[in-house]
């Protein structure tokens, strides 16, 4: 059997589970291809771009389970998980994607709303009369 390499994504409330194997470059999301998946909502330019930064584009297949989130987030939790398998393969590739700034987890998440209050910061109009 190949080896494979596996990694988990992350992105506001998205989970991605991404396994790589040696192939041609397919692209497998829960059991979806990518543009079937996705539709217009995610560019996969921009999830592939840890295999343009580690020169390994079409050397290696992707079968992903992304769970929760939009697809926005889905998609950034998915090029999370690449990058943090492509590490798996060679440590080599810590360099590259380590400076575009793949291997940090965006740990931005939406503020929750406050009782007494309108939203997460704002607040009802006050009235003196």
């Amino acid at each position: 059997m190949a080896e494979q390499y596996y990694a988990t994504g992350k992105r506001k409330t998205a989970t991605a589970r991404v396994w790589l194997k040696a192939g041609k470059g397919d692209f497998k999301v829960n059991k979806m291809s990518f543009e079937e998946y996705f539709g217009g909502a995610a560019d996969k330019g921009m999830v592939s771009k840890p295999f343009k930064l580690t020169d390994t584009v079409g050397s290696y297949d992707v079968y992903a389970t992304l769970k929760s989130g939009g697809k926005s987030a889905q998609s950034e939790a998915l090029r999370h998980g690449i990058a943090k398998a492509l590490l798996e393969v060679s440590p080599d590739n810590r360099l590259p994607l380590k400076k575009a700034g793949l291997l940090t987890r965006d740990s931005r998440v939406k503020e929750r709303k406050k009782y007494g209050q309108k939203g997460a910061r704002a607040r009802f109009q006050f009235s003196k009369r």
